[in-house]
């Protein structure tokens, strides 16, 4: 790849914040970066794949597949590669491992924590389960393989709804996103479904920061806009937004909009990038909220992961909990036919 083909990339980004705003001088400084992860990824039959909330330069220099945690995790079921390196954070990287147990799983960046994720733990599951023996656990896919295990079914942000409301049991906790929680409630409600819904007390710290107020400001500001949310963001977003849906269902609303649509995206700007390469034609407005964790990978230590593998962090599951937190994915599988 040569600098100019890596600038026209990408030059369109510019979603405001100095982090992500490229020139061509600093895109030459990343090329020799570029180059040399993308040789040794091949020489070590490495395969990368990398969450939209990643930087930019990953996501269009060095990443073979990108999309969400989901998505990832099922390309990560097709590859031919025999190690997986997975710029993200540690539960994305043990959900790959639940799926791929035969693919060594890599995690490059120094914060491989969830605010989400690191909110309950298997044992707050079990002590859950014993006061609660009735109901059917739920785990959103943001979560450690040790909650997964300890789950009933686990979902996706583009599957939840249809998943609650598809279980035969009348009984559900939902665990561990509280504002989602309550936007499965608010739906279910709205769909007249009667499901007895409990909720843990977790949060994405990026999609709670969103506000009704944000909102009412950039419409006054722009009459035609289109928001569009995370099922993360508080339920009072959630009511003022066109759309709601997952990362990957976000990308596909906004591939059916007019080229010269306005927009106004409520998740971790990451997103916004890529969709300022994606389609250079439409306005994305607002402000940026970076998750600390996704934006703790960086080209630096990916290419440090490559040259010296042995002191990454590699992915190592208890086979039990492996074994139990797939039955839990595979349980999702089955209720989103």
């Amino acid at each position: 790849m040569t600098a100019e083909e890596l600038y026209n990339r990408l030059k369109s980004v510019k979603p405001g914040a100095a982090l992500c705003t490229y020139t061509m001088e600093k895109v030459e400084k990343m090329l020799p970066l570029i180059n040399e992860i993308n040789e040794l990824k091949k020489q070590q039959d490495t395969v990368i794949l990398a969450h939209s909330y990643c930087a930019p330069e990953i996501l269009l220099g060095v990443a073979d597949f990108t999309g969400d945690s989901f998505k990832l995790s099922k390309d990560a079921t097709t590859v031919q590669q025999k190690t997986i390196l997975f710029s993200a954070v540690r539960f994305m990287g043990e959900t790959a491992k639940i799926l791929n147990p035969q693919k060594d799983v890599i995690i490059p960046g120094p914060l491989t924590g969830c605010s989400l994720a690191d909110s309950i733990t298997g044992k707050d599951v079990e002590e859950l389960r014993k006061q609660n023996p009735d109901y059917t656990f739920v785990c959103y896919i943001n979560t450690t393989a040790d909650v997964k295990a300890a789950c009933d079914v686990c979902v996706t942000s583009g599957n939840v709804m249809h998943i609650v409301e598809t279980i035969p049991s009348d009984k559900i906790f939902f665990v561990p996103d509280a504002l989602m929680g309550q936007n499965i409630i608010d739906e279910m409600k709205r769909r007249g479904v009667k499901k007895d819904i409990k909720l843990y007390n977790g949060c994405c710290y990026v999609h709670e920061n969103y506000d009704p107020d944000l909102i009412q400001f950039f419409r006054s500001q722009n009459p035609n806009l289109k928001v569009i949310s995370h099922p993360e963001c508080n339920p009072s977003v959630a009511m003022l937004s066109d759309y709601v849906g997952s990362t990957g269902q976000m990308v596909s609303y906004i591939n059916q909009q007019p080229k010269d649509s306005c927009i106004l995206l409520l998740t971790e700007c990451g997103l916004n990038a890529r969709m300022h390469y994606e389609h250079p034609d439409m306005n994305f407005i607002g402000s940026c909220c970076m998750c600390k964790y996704m934006k703790s990978n960086s080209l630096e230590n990916i290419l440090e992961a490559l040259r010296h593998p042995e002191k990454a962090e590699h992915i190592s599951l208890d086979e039990g909990v492996r074994v139990k937190a797939k039955k839990c994915i595979d349980a999702m599988f089955k209720y989103a036919e």
